[in-house]
């Protein structure tokens, strides 16, 4: 799944739920989300009490396997409905369910330990870079260089001195993009959020390859459907916004 947004908004301020859960229900297994299937349910949040609701009745159902484009202007709710996926934000109506479990009724390790971001800004740290890729030293080198393939890199790390033992000084790689990348994917969750740089009047055309498109507005989904579909329809917002994104390449 692919989700466009994560800049937190200056009025953000957070009281952090329980780490663990509290509730009667039973902790989620191990293997829970053995699918990824996400489904809003009239879910709303707001940043902090008495402020204004961000995100409004959003209705929809993410299927195991999807990749999710999420567009919008500045202020439609693409970074309010990413941190609600991780319960940065909590529920302030409806309720978001992964797997048939309501997130907000789980402690956030149970939250967060389950799914995968990657941030628009890379974050490596010093020392190896199998120790970036692998802080808990689980995976043999094949497995490592396995995953390094599918983010491109394999070729790239057999050339650097020491290989995966390559040491990172004070956090700086060449492709660390791709090196977060790299750890994402190596974590295997059911649940990927790909936080990227996407400047949407600019640069549409970087999720024409999602299966859907969520376009929000004013913290609501105003279209959800193949790129393709909402193309063909001259008035909807997806197509509006992507012929200013033609119309801003071409100037």
């Amino acid at each position: 799944m692919f989700l466009k947004g994560l800049s937190v908004p200056y009025a953000m301020q957070f009281t952090e739920a329980n780490w663990e859960t509290k509730d009667p229900l039973p902790t989620p297994e191990k293997s829970w989300p053995q699918k990824g299937k996400i489904v809003f349910d009239t879910y709303q949040t707001r940043y902090r009490p008495g402020l204004d609701l961000v995100l409004r009745n959003l209705t929809c159902t993410i299927n195991p396997g999807e990749k999710i484009g999420i567009v919008g202007r500045t202020g439609a709710g693409k970074s309010s409905m990413t941190l609600a996926i991780f319960r940065v934000v909590e529920v302030a109506g409806g309720s978001i369910t992964v797997d048939g479990k309501d997130i907000s009724r789980l402690g956030l390790h149970n939250v967060g330990g389950r799914s995968t971001i990657n941030p628009q800004d890379p974050v490596l740290f010093s020392g190896s870079l199998r120790i970036n890729l692998d802080p808990f030293e689980m995976a043999n080198d094949e497995m490592l260089y396995k995953t390094l393939e599918l983010a491109h890199l394999k070729k790239f790390v057999m050339g650097l001195k020491g290989g995966l033992d390559y040491e990172i000084a004070e956090g700086v790689l060449v492709k660390d993009n791709l090196v977060c990348l790299a750890r994402a994917l190596f974590r295997k969750t059911k649940i990927l959020v790909l936080d990227c740089a996407l400047p949407i009047a600019h640069r549409l055309n970087t999720i024409m390859d999602s299966d859907r498109v969520i376009v929000l507005d004013k913290g609501e989904i105003q279209e959800f459907d193949s790129p393709q579909n909402l193309l063909a329809n001259k008035n909807s917002i997806f197509s509006q916004l992507s012929k200013k994104s033609e119309t801003n390449r071409s100037s």
